[in-house]
């Protein structure tokens, strides 16, 4: 790969971020040294790094501005200096899950520099024993840019990385690459080619995008109708959420906090009831907010609404880019009896399902791009400093992504991985983020809020564990 121009939707991730809204994602991993490692695990992490570049082209590129920035950049390729891209964090020794929690709070809101690859690896050494038979921990917190992978091209990335046994696995010789530096008419050559392609591709595509515009406009305007009747809002696509203190436009500091909660119970009960994994993590999140709000005094009479992305990759796509849009399901946090709340969630996740098929085809994963550099980096500073998440109606108020995740027990560098908590982006008019993945026997969930809107996370993980206590007592269906 000598250069290629980023698609509409990863540039989007770089032109939206701020000061106050990082954009990338990444996971806190606690990882149990071999019996007998000696050295340090940063020094054994860069070693193994080392060989698997090679095969990690998504690691091995940088961006390149293109024509003054009023196109997309391009990534070209990089070399990654493995001891600023692997770094180690100070803890003080025997520190535990609460301490790297706060580490990932401060660290988080860093901005991956963008004269490097966009992606960084923080250690922590000489954590807390094992409380059953002492063996060596460390921790590890990584950042990876969203322009450039989606949560699935992540999983993809960590396929390559991460190993199946103790004893990393050899990886086939790869050629090294002859590495090629273009220039700035090559770059804006190569722009202006690709900006000319997707012109013609969106004129190919008009008549059938109006056609399916048509067809939205007139579900749209039932569901408006419906909701003027008193439809049920669990069954309606039509939503707007209520404001809330997670509605507002945030500051650059994070609160971070994480739950594992044992799988196979978890699918024995969502099975109980005829619910999917997904439908479980929406009611155990809505049952959780519901308790935070109530413990706030501030629960909103309209149910709380989740902005939830919706992966357009095909099966066996492995492509380090953006594949995903987003819809919404309410969470029915303003029903106080669980099994209707439970029953709520399942209407309303199987409403979004619904309509999933007109937004695969209204989503376009690149687009032309001429100005939108600027427009789009201007429009964001200016919706955060002029508060407008204050001010325009709320679409949503928490994002919840489930990304699917190995169920079986990975290595890295040796040592093997005990937890796998995402870490991800809070935004603008939506303060808090639940990303979950499935690692091992578990379900991770990271929690990440801004600090000021949500300065303890730690409460809302406790009421996901009390969450999953409530929906063990309830009944199954008849």
């Amino acid at each position: 790969m000598a250069m290629k121009q980023l698609a509409g939707l990863d540039a989007s991730f770089l032109f939206l971020e701020t000061a106050e809204m990082p954009m990338h994602v990444g996971a806190l991993h606690i990882l149990e040294l071999p019996a007998g490692f000696q050295g340090t695990f940063l020094e054994a992490l860069r070693r193994h790094m080392r060989k698997r570049m090679p095969h990690l082209p998504a690691l091995r590129r940088r961006l390149a501005s293109v024509g003054m920035n009023v196109v997309n950049p391009a990534w070209i390729d990089a070399e990654p200096d493995l001891e600023q891209h692997i770094v180690a964090e100070p803890l003080p020794a025997g520190s535990g899950q609460r301490a790297l929690e706060a580490a990932v709070g401060r660290l988080h809101p860093q901005l991956l520099p963008r004269d490097r690859p966009l992606w960084k690896m923080h250690v922590f050494e000489d954590l807390a024993p094992a409380p059953d038979d002492g063996a060596r921990r460390v921790a590890l917190y990584t950042q990876l840019h969203h322009a450039a992978v989606d949560g699935q091209a992540a999983v993809a990335l960590a396929a390559v990385i991460l190993d199946l046994t103790p004893v990393p696995r050899e990886m086939p010789d790869k050629p090294p690459r002859q590495r090629h530096e273009p220039g700035t008419l090559s770059l804006l050559r190569g722009a202006l080619v690709h900006q000319a392609r997707q012109y013609l591709r969106m004129a190919r595509a008009v008549p059938g995008t109006l056609g399916t515009l048509g067809g939205s406009a007139g579900d749209a305007a039932n569901a408006l109708l419906g909701l003027l009747r008193g439809k049920s809002a669990a069954a309606s696509p039509l939503k707007l959420a209520p404001r809330t203190r997670l509605n507002r436009s945030i500051s650059a500091t994070r609160s971070f906090a994480s739950v594992s909660l044992p799988l196979a119970e978890l699918h024995r009960l969502r099975k109980a009831h005829g619910a999917s994994l997904n439908d479980a993590v929406l009611f155990l999140c809505g049952t959780a907010l519901r308790q935070l709000f109530l413990g706030w005094h501030e629960l909103p009479k309209k149910p709380l609404v989740a902005a939830v992305p919706v992966s357009l990759r095909v099966a066996g796509d492995t492509a380090s880019n953006n594949q995903a849009t987003m819809s919404t399901v309410t969470l029915g946090t303003h029903i106080a009896d669980p099994h209707k709340r439970l029953a709520h969630v399942l209407a309303a996740s199987a409403a979004m399902k619904s309509s999933l098929g007109t937004l695969k085809d209204l989503m376009p994963l690149d687009f032309p791009s001429l100005g939108l550099p600027w427009l789009m980096a201007g429009a964001a500073r200016l919706y955060g400093a002029a508060h407008m998440a204050e001010k325009l109606p709320a679409l949503a108020n928490v994002a919840i992504s489930n990304v699917p995740g190995p169920q079986v027990a990975l290595y890295l560098a040796g040592a093997r991985m005990l937890t796998n908590y995402p870490t991800s982006i809070a935004v603008h008019g939506m303060a808090l983020n639940i990303t979950v993945q499935t690692y091992g026997d578990s379900l991770e969930f990271g929690l990440m809020a801004c600090g000021e809107a949500l300065p303890d996370t730690a409460r809302l993980a406790a009421h996901l564990r009390e969450a999953l206590a409530q929906w063990r007592s309830l009944r199954p269906a008849a």
